[in-house]
């Protein structure tokens, strides 16, 4: 019977590793000019089957392709990918990209090793890879949701001073998600999440934090109505303005998915 509890105790503990696993997320920002749509779009294309290869081989658990909105020229970025890791140290390291002539010979196998060669270095001249970020997820609403093509995120990227790293984040998963919560809950929308970047980080860095709020569509996301005085006490209506104090809304982008590999 001991043995049994203690088994029983060992795979609860596995079971709670599996539920809590953290997620840590590789951003690239990219600068796409308006006469390399196209041929940027056959990069992503060429560049998905490999990536479904990369998730099969476990280099990442995920990646994601988005574009953009507003997206002008003169209006910063057009396009994201988001590849998605369960390891910190893989996703710096590089170790995730050993593999990849192989990856790629598994994804085109008709193709020789020279033509994947120059798909492979073709892809940097169709776009600019403009911005890297290393982050992690620290907190996310509960519930399922099917992140499929057509997916709109909101994606707000917030400055934060380091010295208030703590009383930010405690705001945010202490008084904003319950609120966020309760919008999932209600079907408003699919999730919400908090981001803190690893790398870079610093003074002179635009951004500290997101939080990416997702929908299952642009007709959802345009008409959600949260109540942020529902339910509000004097004490929480304080402690919400000054955690809204402690950040600096740089900037919001919304997101429609448009490629994915899980």
């Amino acid at each position: 019977m001991k043995k049994i509890l203690i088994l029983f105790a060992l795979l609860l503990m596995g079971n709670l590793a599996i539920a809590q696993e953290k997620l840590y997320l590789v951003f690239e920002f990219m600068e796409v000019d308006n006469e390399q749509e196209m041929e940027y779009s056959a990069t992503e294309e060429f560049w998905e089957k490999i990536q479904v290869q990369r998730v099969k081989a476990g280099d990442i658990i995920g990646w994601d392709l988005w574009a953009l909105s507003p997206g002008g020229e003169q209006q910063g970025f057009q396009y994201l990918t988001v590849s998605l890791y369960n390891d910190p140290v893989k996703m710096m390291d590089g170790s995730s990209w050993a593999h990849l002539m192989e990856r790629a010979k598994a994804a085109y196998p008709k193709m020789s090793e020279t033509d994947l060669d120059k798909k492979l270095n073709h892809s940097s001249t169709t776009r600019d890879l403009a911005v890297r970020i290393f982050a992690e997820e620290i907190a996310t609403t509960k519930g399922e949701f099917n992140m499929s093509l057509g997916t709109v995120a909101q994606i707000d990227l917030m400055k934060v001073d380091l010295m208030n790293y703590d009383s930010y984040e405690k705001a945010e998963m202490e008084i904003f998600q319950p609120i966020h919560q309760k919008v999932v809950d209600a079907g408003g929308k699919g999730n919400w999440g908090l981001i803190r970047f690893i790398s870079p980080i610093g003074s002179d860095t635009y951004a500290s934090h997101m939080t990416v709020s997702m929908f299952k569509d642009y007709k959802q996301a345009l008409n959600q109505n949260i109540n942020w005085s529902e339910g509000a006490t004097p004490a929480s209506t304080k402690a919400m303005q000054e955690g809204i104090g402690l950040r600096d809304m740089k900037y919001v982008y919304m997101a429609q998915l448009i490629r994915k590999a899980r």
